[in-house]
């Protein structure tokens, strides 16, 4: 789920700091998480180009079994409480940014197993050259991931606006999504234990879900992170983007099912 989205600002938060102080805290928030979005991307793109074997290998682990799904949360959320820790540091801006990198590999590398499908399912090959394997990712799966990454992004945009236009403090919602979190995790691990799918309603729930998490933590940003938490904001923000991104590709891939 969104990394540190049940988490209450960082100690210390001054509402009412100064407006040069408070936009240039925006700026550079944004201006960093934009970075890890296109790290991410990168990321992502360079596992499967350089090292489809392993990409595959660890799909394929992945995809094994329900329990096998399960290890992958566990240790995604346990990296994801270390990047967090270490994207809070107030001790070095170093270890911040060092958290931040380990949220965005650890984000492209949970992806990986979804984009082989993506690939498999809807178009793109993988075949084997001297014994090694190559990834083309054409036809309807590229459709399919663009549209993904354009979705995203415009619900990401059009909600951070609507925040910024309205000025509406969304902190409220909190409870509200922390529950709705936890039920969507409970369904997530029940139909990995006794194997149910999980269908194109859940997975337009999540990205409601993380449509509400957007709104709350862009509140957050505006007015409750100290002006030198930038990173560990750019951080919270990253990972509800990721994770919106992740339920949006799954639903697009329903959609599409022939």
């Amino acid at each position: 789920m969104a990394l540190s989205a049940t988490a209450r600002p960082i100690e210390g938060a001054v509402a009412t700091v100064g407006v040069s102080d408070r936009i240039a805290f925006l700026r550079k928030t944004y201006s960093i998480l934009s970075v890890a979005l296109i790290a991410f991307a990168g990321v992502t793109a360079g596992i499967i180009a350089y090292a489809p074997e392993t990409s595959l290998r660890f799909s394929a682990w992945a995809f094994g079994g329900n329990l096998n799904w399960i290890a992958v949360l566990v240790m995604f959320m346990v990296v994801g409480v270390v990047a967090q820790k270490l994207a809070t540091s107030q001790t070095s801006r170093g270890l911040q940014y060092v958290g931040l990198g380990v949220a965005v590999v650890a984000q492209s590398i949970l992806l990986q197993p979804l984009i082989w499908v993506l690939m498999v399912r809807f178009g793109a090959h993988s075949v084997a050259h001297n014994a090694a394997i190559t990834a083309d990712l054409t036809g309807r799966a590229a459709t399919i991931l663009g549209e993904a990454v354009l979705i995203t992004l415009a619900i990401f945009i059009g909600l951070t606006l609507t925040v910024f236009i309205t000025k509406k403090d969304f902190s409220f919602l909190r409870s509200g999504l922390t529950m709705a979190a936890f039920a969507m995790l409970g369904m997530i691990l029940a139909s990995m234990i006794f194997g149910f799918q999980l269908g194109i309603i859940f997975l337009g729930f999540g990205i409601l879900v993380m449509g509400g998490y957007i709104l709350y933590q862009t509140s957050l940003v505006m007015s409750a992170f100290p002006p030198t938490a930038y990173v560990a904001a750019a951080l919270m923000l990253f990972s509800t983007i990721a994770t919106l991104f992740w339920y949006v590709l799954q639903f697009l891939m329903q959609m599409n099912r022939k």
